[in-house]
């Protein structure tokens, strides 16, 4: 099966330079033009796709070479791409930048290169004229792989300005695509961890982004941009499934977790007789709905797409409701997944919904199969400064100044609901709190022993509870959606 969806991506030399306005406005500006606008991001981004997503009307995703191997960037576009008519892929810093210490290793222009996708460089001009040259033809000569079509000057103070840059870059051969005068800003606020989501601010983001789009539309060459994006190279293979690669992932292990979430070592050793199940849960098992509740709203607002996909083609009816505002999980509820966001903004929110907070409680009292990343984790603790929260497991939280970033290699160091141990799987962090303990306290067993960048166990496993500062992308590992739903329907 072979592809030719129109496709770039706009890349930048450094964080900056101006990739998300370019980027979140070409997307805004061609789909007001009627086309069909697939949005991807490289990397683990959380928030970008957000804004992606209300340029475009369609779901803004990944693409990760890091977290789910340089294999799956291809099917994971062609899958996000179906029955567009085009594509932009919003680089992520510097063009060049991917994983610490791996080379090309998830950078823009390893997924660019994986795409066959030619390249808009995003240009911050602000402090510069003939420079411009050098840096642009140092990019286009770097790596002969990478194709740069094309250069999108920004920030440019006047038409004089804007006359010495294009003649320095005649000289180059680069065409310029685009020039965004130096306006100011649009209302794009950020703080601790980057923007702040869409989710918190609708009305005012859906403003900024078609702000951005007539930027663009303004001062960039739309024929020009989707001219080169039809210059695209040719993609063999198949659009990634979630059905198809669930139904061939193999069928996950389900022992019987004793008290820190390990399986038992011997089968001699009696199973634990099964927990009481709150009221209000369905308990029939087979042949009834396995509802997965999958917490959203303001305060939990990281999530990929693809793992509501996986869960769906794994069998489960994945029902989203709001920690702020509901003070009950829906009905019928037999597992929790509780993914990234800002709790410790909403601290004070989410403590006086004790409601729900006892609610949660009670699904990890019973033994419900509950998957927490990062934010999920935070909520699970006895408190986030200061502030009571569910009480699952027994651990404070608190806001710091240090902010802890990077990818992670890991693997599994006790059975759960995701992973059996000795599992390996890739992993991101991204947040300025830490949890004390760090790592399996109690009844609580460590869920992940960490390699990179310091050798470190991470995480709690407790019951049927998985909670963790690392946030995966299960695309990479499907059997994890499919050993998730296995147990919530057994539990």
């Amino acid at each position: 099966m072979t592809s030719s969806t129109p496709r770039l991506v706009v890349a930048a030399p450094s964080s900056g330079s101006g990739k998300t306005t370019v980027a979140t406005g070409l997307m805004a500006a061609l789909t007001r033009r009627g086309l069909a606008v697939s949005p991807h991001k490289v990397g683990p981004d959380y928030i970008d796709p957000g804004y992606h997503a209300l340029a475009t009307g369609r779901v803004g995703r990944n693409l990760d070479a890091y977290l789910c191997g340089p294999e799956l960037v291809a099917p994971l576009f062609l899958h996000g791409a179906r029955g567009c008519d085009l594509a932009v892929v919003e680089g992520v810093m510097g063009l060049y930048d991917g994983a610490a210490g791996e080379g090309e290793l998830a950078s823009t222009a390893q997924v660019a290169t994986l795409l066959r996708a030619p390249v808009v460089l995003v240009v911050d001009a602000s402090s510069q004229s003939r420079s411009v040259a050098a840096l642009v033809h140092g990019f286009v000569t770097w790596d002969p792989q990478v194709r740069i079509g094309g250069v999108i000057l920004n920030k440019v103070a006047s038409d004089r300005h804007e006359a010495l840059l294009r003649e320095a870059l005649d000289s180059v051969g680069v065409p310029v695509l685009g020039v965004l005068r130096r306006t100011p800003q649009v209302d794009t606020p950020s703080r601790h961890l980057g923007l702040v989501p869409v989710a918190e601010r609708r009305a005012a983001a859906v403003e900024a982004v078609a702000v951005m789009g007539a930027q663009v539309e303004a001062g960039c060459d739309l024929e020009a941009l989707i001219a080169l994006a039809r210059s695209a190279g040719t993609l063999s293979g198949a659009a990634w499934d979630a059905a198809e690669v669930v139904g061939s992932s193999p069928p996950p292990p389900l022992p019987v977790p004793g008290p820190g979430g390990s399986a038992p070592s011997s089968p001699d050793r009696p199973e634990r007789s099964r927990p009481q199940v709150p009221d209000g849960l369905n308990t029939a098992g087979h042949g009834s709905r396995t509802t997965v509740a999958v917490a959203g709203g303001s305060a939990f607002t990281f999530s990929y797409a693809e793992h509501a996909e996986l869960l769906r083609a794994a069998g489960a009816e994945v029902v989203p409701f709001d920690p702020l505002r509901d003070e009950r999980l829906p009905e019928e509820t037999r597992g929790l997944v509780i993914g990234g966001g800002f709790p410790e903004v909403y601290a004070a929110e989410l403590s006086a919904n004790e409601p729900l907070r006892k609610a949660v409680a009670e699904l990890a009292t019973a033994g419900a199969p509950i998957a927490a990343e990062c934010a999920g984790l935070l909520y699970l603790c006895r408190e986030l400064d200061g502030r009571p929260m569910c009480g699952v497991l027994d651990a404070t939280a608190r806001m710091t100044g240090r902010l802890t970033l990077g990818y992670r290699d890991a693997v599994a160091v006790s059975d759960s609901v995701l992973a059996g141990a000795g599992e390996r799987m890739r992993g991101h962090e991204f947040h300025r709190t830490v949890v004390e303990p760090g790592a399996g306290t109690g009844a609580a067993a460590p869920a992940w022993g960490v390699r990179v960048p310091e050798r470190r166990v991470e995480g709690f496993v407790q019951r049927g509870v998985h909670a963790s500062y690392l946030h995966t992308h299960w695309a990479a590992a499907p059997g994890v959606a499919r050993r998730f739903v296995e147990r919530c329907r057994t539990s």
